[in-house]
Protein backbone atom coordinates (compact mmCIF):
# COMPACT_ATOMS: atom_id res chain seq x y z
CA UNK A 1 0.00 0.00 0.00
CA UNK A 2 1.13 3.18 -0.93
CA UNK A 3 2.00 6.03 1.95
CA UNK A 4 2.96 3.17 4.25
CA UNK A 5 6.36 4.02 6.23
CA UNK A 6 7.70 0.98 8.60
CA UNK A 7 9.70 2.23 11.47
CA UNK A 8 10.15 1.96 14.70
CA UNK A 9 8.29 3.40 17.87
CA UNK A 10 10.74 5.67 19.71
CA UNK A 11 9.04 8.68 21.26
CA UNK A 12 6.37 8.91 24.35
CA UNK A 13 3.83 10.21 21.71
CA UNK A 14 4.15 7.55 19.60
CA UNK A 15 3.81 4.99 22.35
CA UNK A 16 0.80 6.54 23.08
CA UNK A 17 -0.56 6.22 19.50
CA UNK A 18 -0.62 2.36 20.11
CA UNK A 19 -2.25 2.61 23.14
CA UNK A 20 -4.91 3.98 21.34
CA UNK A 21 -4.99 2.07 19.10
CA UNK A 22 -5.04 -1.16 21.36
CA UNK A 23 -8.07 0.57 22.75
CA UNK A 24 -9.48 1.01 18.92
CA UNK A 25 -9.08 -2.29 17.67
CA UNK A 26 -9.02 -4.78 20.69
CA UNK A 27 -11.86 -3.71 22.88
CA UNK A 28 -10.54 -4.97 25.94
CA UNK A 29 -11.00 -3.88 29.13
CA UNK A 30 -8.69 -1.30 30.59
CA UNK A 31 -6.64 -3.68 32.56
CA UNK A 32 -6.21 -5.37 29.88
CA UNK A 33 -4.22 -2.94 27.54
CA UNK A 34 -0.59 -2.68 27.68
CA UNK A 35 0.79 0.35 29.20
CA UNK A 36 3.32 2.90 27.92
CA UNK A 37 5.72 1.27 30.54
CA UNK A 38 5.61 -1.83 29.28
CA UNK A 39 6.38 -0.57 25.56
CA UNK A 40 9.30 1.32 26.64
CA UNK A 41 10.81 -1.52 29.54
CA UNK A 42 10.71 -3.85 26.60
CA UNK A 43 12.50 -1.84 24.35
CA UNK A 44 14.78 -1.57 26.88
CA UNK A 45 15.10 -5.01 27.19
CA UNK A 46 15.60 -5.74 23.60
CA UNK A 47 12.64 -5.85 22.30
CA UNK A 48 10.94 -2.97 19.89
CA UNK A 49 7.77 -1.66 18.26
CA UNK A 50 7.51 -1.41 14.77
CA UNK A 51 4.58 1.03 13.59
CA UNK A 52 3.39 1.52 10.38
CA UNK A 53 2.59 5.67 9.57
CA UNK A 54 0.56 7.59 7.34
CA UNK A 55 2.81 10.66 7.57
CA UNK A 56 2.87 11.23 11.40
CA UNK A 57 -0.32 9.13 11.87
CA UNK A 58 0.21 5.73 13.68
CA UNK A 59 -1.95 2.94 11.56
CA UNK A 60 -0.54 -0.40 12.89
CA UNK A 61 2.36 -1.74 14.69
CA UNK A 62 3.72 -4.92 16.51
CA UNK A 63 5.03 -5.18 19.35
CA UNK A 64 8.06 -7.74 19.31
CA UNK A 65 9.57 -9.20 22.63
CA UNK A 66 13.10 -10.47 23.57
CA UNK A 67 12.22 -14.28 24.48
CA UNK A 68 14.48 -17.21 26.16
CA UNK A 69 14.60 -20.66 26.94
CA UNK A 70 17.68 -21.92 27.88
CA UNK A 71 20.54 -21.00 26.19
CA UNK A 72 18.15 -20.07 22.57
CA UNK A 73 17.07 -16.97 22.19
CA UNK A 74 14.46 -16.02 19.80
CA UNK A 75 11.42 -13.33 19.36
CA UNK A 76 8.15 -13.19 21.21
CA UNK A 77 5.33 -11.19 19.24
CA UNK A 78 2.89 -9.79 22.21
CA UNK A 79 0.66 -8.01 19.55
CA UNK A 80 -0.48 -6.53 16.40
CA UNK A 81 -2.99 -3.86 15.70
CA UNK A 82 -4.32 -2.48 12.54
CA UNK A 83 -6.93 0.96 12.37
CA UNK A 84 -10.07 -0.52 10.94
CA UNK A 85 -9.86 1.66 7.56
CA UNK A 86 -6.01 0.19 6.98
CA UNK A 87 -7.06 -3.76 7.41
CA UNK A 88 -7.33 -5.93 4.88
CA UNK A 89 -4.86 -3.53 2.36
CA UNK A 90 -1.60 -5.64 3.62
CA UNK A 91 -0.59 -3.14 6.18
CA UNK A 92 -0.44 -6.22 8.92
CA UNK A 93 2.21 -8.42 6.32
CA UNK A 94 3.93 -5.19 5.72
CA UNK A 95 4.74 -5.40 9.66
CA UNK A 96 5.38 -8.89 9.72
CA UNK A 97 7.55 -9.19 7.10
CA UNK A 98 9.52 -5.86 8.62
CA UNK A 99 9.25 -7.88 12.40
CA UNK A 100 10.93 -10.93 9.91
CA UNK A 101 13.95 -8.84 8.09
CA UNK A 102 14.84 -7.19 12.01
CA UNK A 103 14.88 -10.15 13.98
CA UNK A 104 16.94 -11.87 11.28
CA UNK A 105 19.33 -8.47 11.32
CA UNK A 106 19.77 -9.31 15.08
CA UNK A 107 20.84 -12.95 14.54
CA UNK A 108 17.25 -14.20 15.31
CA UNK A 109 15.85 -17.17 13.31
CA UNK A 110 12.21 -17.72 15.56
CA UNK A 111 9.03 -15.60 16.51
CA UNK A 112 6.43 -17.04 17.93
CA UNK A 113 2.80 -15.81 19.16
CA UNK A 114 -0.74 -17.20 19.64
CA UNK A 115 -3.86 -16.61 18.06
CA UNK A 116 -7.85 -17.57 18.70
CA UNK A 117 -8.14 -21.15 16.90
CA UNK A 118 -11.74 -20.09 16.10
CA UNK A 119 -10.70 -17.10 14.06
CA UNK A 120 -10.70 -17.81 10.17
CA UNK A 121 -8.84 -14.58 8.80
CA UNK A 122 -6.13 -14.48 11.62
CA UNK A 123 -5.92 -18.86 10.73
CA UNK A 124 -5.51 -17.56 6.97
CA UNK A 125 -2.94 -15.00 7.79
CA UNK A 126 -0.63 -16.48 10.04
CA UNK A 127 -0.73 -20.26 8.17
CA UNK A 128 -0.98 -19.41 4.72
CA UNK A 129 0.26 -15.81 4.02
CA UNK A 130 3.40 -16.34 6.56
CA UNK A 131 3.75 -19.67 7.09
CA UNK A 132 3.99 -20.75 10.32
CA UNK A 133 3.53 -23.93 11.84
CA UNK A 134 1.14 -24.88 14.99
CA UNK A 135 2.29 -27.77 17.39
CA UNK A 136 0.59 -26.61 20.33
CA UNK A 137 -2.61 -25.69 21.70
CA UNK A 138 -3.28 -23.97 24.85
CA UNK A 139 -6.78 -23.83 26.48
CA UNK A 140 -7.83 -20.75 28.37
CA UNK A 141 -4.87 -19.42 27.86
CA UNK A 142 -5.81 -15.90 29.28
CA UNK A 143 -8.44 -16.80 31.32
CA UNK A 144 -12.52 -16.63 30.50
CA UNK A 145 -12.92 -12.91 31.68
CA UNK A 146 -12.92 -11.20 28.33
CA UNK A 147 -12.27 -12.04 24.82
CA UNK A 148 -9.04 -10.72 22.56
CA UNK A 149 -11.34 -10.59 19.75
CA UNK A 150 -14.06 -8.69 19.76
CA UNK A 151 -17.44 -9.15 19.55
CA UNK A 152 -20.57 -7.15 18.30
CA UNK A 153 -20.64 -4.08 20.82
CA UNK A 154 -17.78 -5.10 22.29
CA UNK A 155 -19.09 -7.03 24.52
CA UNK A 156 -17.65 -10.60 24.78
CA UNK A 157 -19.89 -13.89 25.97
CA UNK A 158 -19.73 -15.11 29.62
CA UNK A 159 -17.91 -18.65 30.05
CA UNK A 160 -15.96 -18.70 26.80
CA UNK A 161 -12.41 -19.47 27.04
CA UNK A 162 -9.83 -18.01 25.59
CA UNK A 163 -8.24 -20.93 23.76
CA UNK A 164 -4.84 -20.27 21.75
CA UNK A 165 -3.03 -22.04 18.99
CA UNK A 166 1.00 -21.17 19.03
CA UNK A 167 2.39 -20.10 15.92
CA UNK A 168 6.05 -21.03 15.14
CA UNK A 169 7.55 -18.80 12.82
CA UNK A 170 11.31 -20.26 11.28
CA UNK A 171 11.83 -17.42 9.82
CA UNK A 172 14.63 -18.63 7.34
CA UNK A 173 13.08 -22.21 6.05
CA UNK A 174 12.48 -22.70 2.64
CA UNK A 175 8.45 -22.47 3.34
CA UNK A 176 8.63 -19.04 4.80
CA UNK A 177 11.63 -17.50 2.71
CA UNK A 178 9.93 -18.73 -0.42
CA UNK A 179 6.49 -16.78 0.83
CA UNK A 180 8.66 -13.32 1.74
CA UNK A 181 9.60 -13.69 -1.71
CA UNK A 182 6.17 -13.42 -2.78
CA UNK A 183 5.07 -17.29 -3.97
CA UNK A 184 1.87 -18.58 -2.82
CA UNK A 185 1.27 -21.58 -0.04
CA UNK A 186 0.56 -24.63 -1.75
CA UNK A 187 -1.79 -26.45 0.86
CA UNK A 188 -0.92 -30.06 0.06
CA UNK A 189 -3.68 -32.27 -0.73
CA UNK A 190 -3.08 -35.22 1.14
CA UNK A 191 -3.00 -33.47 4.89
CA UNK A 192 -3.99 -36.27 7.63
CA UNK A 193 -6.79 -34.71 9.17
CA UNK A 194 -8.59 -31.18 8.99
CA UNK A 195 -9.97 -29.51 11.93
CA UNK A 196 -13.02 -27.68 10.87
CA UNK A 197 -13.61 -24.24 12.88
CA UNK A 198 -17.86 -22.41 12.91
CA UNK A 199 -18.55 -19.88 9.83
CA UNK A 200 -18.58 -16.87 11.78
CA UNK A 201 -17.31 -17.34 15.16
CA UNK A 202 -18.66 -13.93 16.87
CA UNK A 203 -21.67 -14.05 15.43
CA UNK A 204 -22.15 -17.84 17.08
CA UNK A 205 -20.81 -16.38 20.47
CA UNK A 206 -23.36 -13.93 20.36
CA UNK A 207 -26.34 -15.46 19.49
CA UNK A 208 -25.73 -19.03 21.09
CA UNK A 209 -23.08 -19.34 23.71
CA UNK A 210 -23.75 -22.28 24.56
CA UNK A 211 -23.50 -23.67 20.96
CA UNK A 212 -20.10 -21.92 20.64
CA UNK A 213 -18.96 -23.24 24.22
CA UNK A 214 -19.56 -27.25 22.52
CA UNK A 215 -17.90 -25.68 19.55
CA UNK A 216 -14.83 -24.76 21.18
CA UNK A 217 -14.40 -27.64 23.41
CA UNK A 218 -14.97 -30.03 19.88
CA UNK A 219 -11.99 -28.21 18.41
CA UNK A 220 -9.88 -28.26 21.35
CA UNK A 221 -10.16 -31.74 22.00
CA UNK A 222 -9.62 -32.80 18.64
CA UNK A 223 -6.47 -30.01 18.35
CA UNK A 224 -4.88 -31.45 21.49
CA UNK A 225 -5.49 -35.51 19.91
CA UNK A 226 -3.48 -34.61 17.05
CA UNK A 227 -0.96 -33.01 18.40
CA UNK A 228 -0.41 -35.58 21.27
CA UNK A 229 -0.41 -38.26 17.61
CA UNK A 230 2.31 -36.41 15.90
CA UNK A 231 0.65 -34.25 13.95
CA UNK A 232 1.66 -30.46 13.20
CA UNK A 233 -0.79 -27.74 11.20
CA UNK A 234 0.81 -26.29 8.15
CA UNK A 235 -2.26 -24.95 6.29
CA UNK A 236 -5.70 -23.70 6.57
CA UNK A 237 -8.85 -23.78 3.60
CA UNK A 238 -10.58 -20.60 3.68
CA UNK A 239 -13.92 -22.21 2.40
CA UNK A 240 -16.98 -20.49 2.56
CA UNK A 241 -18.90 -22.95 4.07
CA UNK A 242 -15.55 -25.39 6.05
CA UNK A 243 -13.23 -23.26 7.23
CA UNK A 244 -11.09 -25.94 8.32
CA UNK A 245 -7.21 -26.34 9.23
CA UNK A 246 -5.01 -28.93 7.72
CA UNK A 247 -2.70 -31.27 9.92
CA UNK A 248 0.12 -33.21 8.51
CA UNK A 249 2.75 -35.52 9.94
CA UNK A 250 5.30 -33.07 11.23
CA UNK A 251 8.16 -32.51 9.35
CA UNK A 252 6.14 -32.79 6.12
CA UNK A 253 4.47 -29.62 5.35
CA UNK A 254 5.67 -27.63 2.25
CA UNK A 255 4.86 -25.14 -0.45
Amino acid sequence: MDGIQIRECTTIDEFDSCIRLQREVFGLPELEISPRRHLIVSRQAGGWTLGAFVAEQLVGFVHHMAAARGDTVFGYSHMMAVASEYQNKGVGARLKWSQRERAINEGRNFIKWTWDPMQARNAYFNLNRLGVTVRNYAANFYGTDYSTSPLPEGTPPPGIDSDRLFAEWQLQSAKVTRLAQGAALLTDASAALTIQIPIDWNRLCTQDPRAAREEQLRVRAEFQNAFAGGLECGGFERAAEQPRYLLYERHQTSI
